[in-house]
């Protein structure tokens, strides 16, 4: 079963990410410590779409990555 929205928006929470507003229901996050942003379409309760997680992961990874974390 794919993660929701709402899921995806919660972990980039969890890692400092900053949500700006996007047209319609999308929003871009980004962190202070990479130059790269992702952005989110849809509403929270929607499915997210594989590409969507793959891009989020990715962002996290990168963010842990900068941080000197494993």
């Amino acid at each position: 079963m794919p993660r929701k929205i709402r899921q995806l928006k919660a972990d980039l929470r969890a890692e400092g990410c900053m949500m700006r507003p996007g047209k319609g229901s999308h929003t871009v996050w980004g962190h202070p410590l990479v130059p790269d942003s992702v952005t989110i379409p849809g509403n929270d309760g929607e499915d997210a779409k594989p590409y969507l997680e793959r891009a989020v992961r990715s962002l996290l990874d990168k963010i842990k990555k900068a941080r000197g974390d494993s």
